[in-house]
């Protein structure tokens, strides 16, 4: 993420896109982004089979695009080529498309511009990188920023409260006293779980993890290479249930 800008100013716009094979030429800042969404929503659908939830992807998809990044040293044109190939593990993997399109991160019938205008309602979800202890580049949360893109694309201002209000948020504890009858389930490979319910006192209240599990493995259907933990989870679901 470092070289990306020095890399498109030494070989242009045009030429990156030429050798990433992008349908439209784009800036280091977006093509940036994109990358960074691209991971993370690998590391959300981390699955060990084939899927396609969000794109078609292999099995275990980040260990695939690790072994693009294998080197510890690279030139500017092999980590372009690097580029390349990650970008087309997730946009081409089933050899759909003619060009790797930056502004798409996930199929158009999957509904998930629904969660874009939740998160800029209810569910506001701050995050940021930091610096020396993140993968990506260091960012901040900008409240300010937020609101003005949600304005934009929605006519609307967050709630950023609401959540706190509405159920108590972390400042409340992790007892969820008024609460009951609920099964927390987080995968340990989903990044969501990081906003999860992980821990509680509340003994009318379940809280399982998943060690191999990536987002909601355990609320798909049954596959012969589910791991161990997601087939116990689903057990004690199954008995809590019941």
């Amino acid at each position: 993420f470092q070289r990306l800008p020095h890399i498109l100013e030494t070989v242009g716009k045009e030429g990156f896109a030429k050798q990433i094979n992008l349908c439209v030429p784009a800036m280091s800042a977006d093509f940036s982004a994109w990358l960074q969404g691209i991971l993370a929503y690998m590391a959300m659908v981390d699955y060990p089979y084939p899927a396609s939830f969000l794109k078609p992807l292999p099995a275990w998809p980040i260990k695939e695009a690790c072994k693009f990044f294998n080197q510890t040293t690279y030139s500017d044109d092999s980590l372009i080529v690097a580029m390349a190939k990650l970008s087309n593990l997730y946009q081409n993997y089933a050899h759909e498309v003619k060009c790797i399109n930056t502004s798409s991160f996930a199929y158009q019938g999957l509904g998930n511009a629904g969660w874009n205008y939740q998160s800029c309602t209810e569910m506001v979800f701050p995050s940021c990188n930091v610096a020396n202890t993140d993968f990506f580049p260091p960012s901040t949360w900008d409240v300010a920023a937020y609101s003005k893109s949600c304005h934009k694309q929605y006519g609307i201002l967050p709630r950023g409260d609401w959540l706190t209000v509405q159920y108590g948020g972390r400042a409340a504890g992790l007892n969820l006293s008024g609460h009951s009858n609920i099964i927390f389930s987080n995968g340990k490979l989903d990044p969501w779980s990081a906003g999860g319910v992980l821990e509680t006192s509340n003994p009318d209240i379940e809280v399982i993890l998943i060690e191999d599990g990536a987002h909601h493995l355990d609320l798909r259907r049954s596959h012969p290479l589910d791991p161990a933990s997601v087939i116990e989870a689903r057990r004690q679901e199954r008995n809590i249930i019941s």
